[in-house]
């Protein structure tokens, strides 16, 4: 089956006044129709930036400065702002994480679920709004005759979340990137929510890049799993694989950091010390070793994305060794040769 997208060696960089930053390093990833591939981190991780680098919304500060994006073969990076605008909504339509600032204040949200339609589908007038209104109600909006009416300030942040979903899975997009898309959303809605995501998919076979804190989101809606930190991808596998056999440290401090029904009483809840490193001031070798229990002199060098079997990739220097059983890693390890194959990227 071909790809729908192929991110090959992305590399954007935003500059700011203490000079320019890179923020996503050497991403590359790929997607078919009907997959879906969740890309999990902390905060400041590089997660949207990647998702925005797809859309080509970074702003008069930020840039592409290497790699491609290819959609069905077509390289995005190359295309002009008016090229990206025909595909931004009919072919990529995103869900943003905080949809007061993505809708538009001064036009109701019947004009601006309409619009899109008109556009992208050239629907007239009264099919728009007909079909509006359903999309509306599909997602959980009660009154939705009303709601087309409102302007955005006038609904809870809950609602607007959803009213932003319907307007990206309008047009029945070939590929959707939700920006933790259930994140203002009650548990209910939520499943309803991530069941109508995962309806369209089957059914019209769209491509989904989920980006989410929720692993509980992850192992519900995700294929393949991308791990990031402080921009650079560490650890990428199918989500069973990821679950069950984690190897990286920082995907094994992730999924130890979460809470469980059936614990110990006295059992305490595992966290990752430290925080991500500054853009600014990355530091010498391993982006991670600074807050790795398991670091030794040969993570001052850069480590490069081994692959550990079919689909399975870890950017570390002990992805052999037995981390996953909490054993210690001895010093000299850092001097014995892997058997792993490097990915060059």
């Amino acid at each position: 089956m071909d790809n729908l997208l192929e991110v090959c060696g992305l590399q954007t960089s935003f500059r700011t006044e203490q000079g320019e930053v890179v923020s996503v390093d050497e991403v590359s990833f790929q997607l078919r129709p009907g997959e879906t591939i969740a890309i999990v981190g902390e905060s400041g991780c590089g997660k949207s930036v990647t998702s925005l680098s797809v859309m080509r919304l970074l702003g008069k500060n930020g840039s592409i400065k290497k790699g491609k994006i290819l959609l069905n073969g077509k390289n995005l990076v190359q295309l002009s702002e008016s090229d990206m605008r025909k595909i931004r909504g009919r072919e990529i339509s995103m869900i943003f994480q905080e949809p007061m600032t993505a809708l538009n204040p001064v036009f109701t949200i019947g004009n601006q679920l309409i619009e899109g339609l008109q556009h992208h589908l050239r629907m007239e007038s009264s099919d728009a709004k007909a079909y509006a209104v359903g999309m509306l109600k599909s997602v959980g909006i009660p009154r939705a005759e009303a709601i087309m009416k409102e302007y955005p300030h006038a609904l809870s942040g809950g609602m607007r979340q959803r009213v932003m979903i319907a307007m990206a899975l309008s047009c029945k997009p070939k590929l959707i990137i939700a920006d933790e898309p259930t994140t203002a959303l009650d548990v209910t809605i939520q499943a309803q929510i991530l069941e109508l995501m995962k309806k369209l998919r089957d059914e019209y076979r769209t491509a989904m890049m989920l980006i989410t804190h929720d692993l509980g989101v992850v192992a519900e809606m995700a294929d393949t799993v991308m791990v990031m930190y402080a921009g650079q991808v560490v650890e990428e596998a199918d989500v069973f694989t990821l679950f069950e056999n984690p190897k990286h440290p920082y995907t094994i401090g992730l999924m130890k950091s979460i809470p469980h029904l059936v614990c110990e009483s006295d059992e305490r809840l595992v966290s990752i010390p430290g925080a991500v490193p500054s853009l600014l001031h990355m530091p010498q070798g391993c982006r991670f070793q600074s807050r790795c229990p398991y670091a030794t002199e040969k993570c001052l060098q850069s480590p490069p994305l081994f692959q550990l079997g079919e689909g399975h990739a870890v950017r570390c220097w002990l992805s052999e060794a037995d981390i996953e059983k909490g054993e210690d890693v001895p010093n000299e390890y850092a001097g014995k040769n892997t058997t792993s194959t490097v990915i060059t990227s």
